[in-house]
């Protein structure tokens, strides 16, 4: 299964287009502060990674994220994550600043609740937050299979984070390719 701090990936995302002075086009893959993926990739078949595991293959793949925004803008939120086949998991938040704790207990939770019931052999968890330490140390004493993927260490890593996973990916190399790729060809 597919865990995805959806606010941590997005607000990450962000810092990391704005270092390399680029800009991400608003659309299918993107709402600025809201969401974010990576084009063409889909979330329930990961064709861009092979674990040591298993070829990356889903069967649930949840995305957690808060915005500032009235129940159509949530809903509108939600439908477009639906659509990337992903489980929208969408908490209201009054500040744009601020963190949300739904994000955070609501992913600790599924997770947790997905490995007690045995539905998974591995997790990713796309996340560099390290919050998710025990997290991902209870999930691993169960065990199960724990694979970080997130932006390297000066991206937003958290590096104990990525030293408790069984396994981690580097994102950046693969989501700087990807989304150049989209955005040439969005300009042709």
């Amino acid at each position: 299964m597919l865990f995805v701090d959806g606010e941590n990936l997005t607000f990450r995302a962000q810092e990391l287009a704005k270092r390399n002075g680029a800009q991400y086009p608003t659309g299918d893959w993107y709402a600025p502060d809201k969401f974010i993926w990576s084009p063409n990739i889909s979330a329930l078949a990961g064709n861009f990674h092979r674990s040591a595991y298993a070829e990356y293959s889903a069967r649930r793949a949840y995305y957690y994220t808060s915005i500032c925004g009235d129940a159509p803008t949530i809903e509108d939120v939600e439908a477009r994550l639906w659509h990337l086949n992903f489980t929208p998991k969408v908490f209201r938040k009054t500040k744009q600043q601020e963190k949300a704790k739904g994000v955070d207990i609501s992913l600790t939770k599924d997770m947790l609740a997905h490995a007690f019931m045995d539905h998974y052999q591995f997790a990713v968890l796309i996340s560099g937050d390290g919050d998710y330490i025990p997290l991902v140390e209870e999930v691993k004493r169960l065990g199960k299979r724990v694979i970080v993927w997130f932006f390297g260490e000066n991206d937003g890593l958290n590096r104990r984070l990525k030293l408790a996973a069984d396994e981690f990916l580097d994102l950046t190399p693969l989501w700087v390719t990807t989304w150049k790729t989209h955005v040439n060809l969005a300009d042709r």
